[in-house]
């Protein structure tokens, strides 16, 4: 009996590591660095604040937003460490300042940096990496990003992996960086669940939309969509309705009145009863005549926004919701 429950005590810890979820601290890590890549000063502020009382320390922000510069360059790092600075004025006494910084050797002898940056990045990748098609990327990779940089102390290979997916994830057009870094993170000690999860509260926080358009308040038709939704009114009689990554609101018909559709932000799709769906990107203006059967919502990897109004309104207008667009539908586009 007594083997038996050591047993199952060995199998609940094995468990409880592989399932790792995120912390507090490590969202703040998180929020702070996708903010700091999309150089959204006004978010990052809070963002930063909320971060040093989630026991994220001073240090560990300073070292967050120097790594960051190999991904979003020195403008957006420099920016971010000035906001830090700026929080800093009015420090609250639970914010700890961390392990204090100390210069790594690494940084006194290239060779030393070079096959620190060799050791970093065959883990991270998984296998040798040499970039031979511009040799001096490769050197760059090597000895600065993942020798010098990677040689601080203040976070971990791990920590180090959740705010570069953070960063990349609030970027367009790295979508091959992104997924290297996914698997980088869990190549570095964060459990494929945990790297999921950052992925998922990174979009449903919003942090991954790429919009100047409010995304507003839970819809209050929320019943109607699959997935989570949000409302705007931006005046005119005009709603801006946002989609997180794969909600769709139900098959619906729009009785005596013309639904217009502008797509503001993000990727989705539209379709009507019978037809091939429509790809949505920015731009993308549908008219839908009255009475046809139709749906729209977010693609599967994309927030999606769009603007909606109605005209030619008669007497007697409404909308008529229907069944949802099944897994099985959406799954084929």
């Amino acid at each position: 009996m007594k083997k038996i429950a050591i047993i199952l005590l060995a199998i609940l810890t094995m468990t409880m590591a592989n399932g790792q979820t995120l912390t507090e601290r490590q969202k703040g890590l998180a929020a702070c660095a996708c903010l700091m890549a999309q150089g959204d000063l006004d978010r990052l502020e809070p963002a930063v604040r909320t971060a040093l009382d989630n026991d994220v320390t001073i240090n560990e922000l300073k070292e967050a937003f120097s790594q960051l510069y190999a991904y979003t360059g020195f403008p957006r790092s420099l920016n971010a460490l000035g906001v830090l600075s700026k929080v800093l004025e009015n420090r609250q006494p639970n914010w700890q300042e961390g392990k204090p910084w100390t210069r790594p050797a690494e940084w006194d002898d290239a060779r030393k940096a070079y096959e620190l940056g060799v050791k970093n990045q065959t883990q991270l990748s998984g296998r040798p990496f040499n970039y031979g098609f511009c040799p001096q990327d490769d050197y760059y990779l090597k000895s600065h990003l993942f020798g010098d940089i990677f040689a601080g102390d203040q976070l971990s290979a791990a920590d180090r992996e959740i705010v570069t997916v953070a960063a990349l994830s609030g970027l367009k057009g790295v979508t091959p960086q992104l997924a290297a870094h996914k698997q980088g993170a869990v190549n570095m000690g964060n459990s494929q669940s945990l790297v999921d999860e950052l992925s998922a509260w990174l979009d449903a926080q919003g942090y991954t939309l790429h919009s100047k358009w409010p995304k507003g308040e839970p819809n209050p038709y929320g019943a109607f969509f699959s997935g989570r939704s949000y409302l705007a009114d931006v005046g005119g009689g005009v709603m801006n309705v946002t989609f997180e990554p794969g909600c769709r609101n139900n098959w619906h018909i729009h009785h005596k009145q013309v639904q217009v559709l502008i797509c503001v932000a993000g990727r989705g799709w539209y379709q009507e009863w019978g037809k091939e769906p429509q790809v949505m990107t920015p731009g993308t203006v549908i008219a839908i005549p009255a009475e046809v059967k139709h749906w729209h919502g977010a693609a599967k990897d994309s927030w999606f926004q769009h603007l909606t109004f109605h005209k030619d309104v008669q007497e007697g207008a409404s909308n008529e919701w229907l069944e949802e667009v099944s897994d099985n539908e959406y799954g084929k586009l």
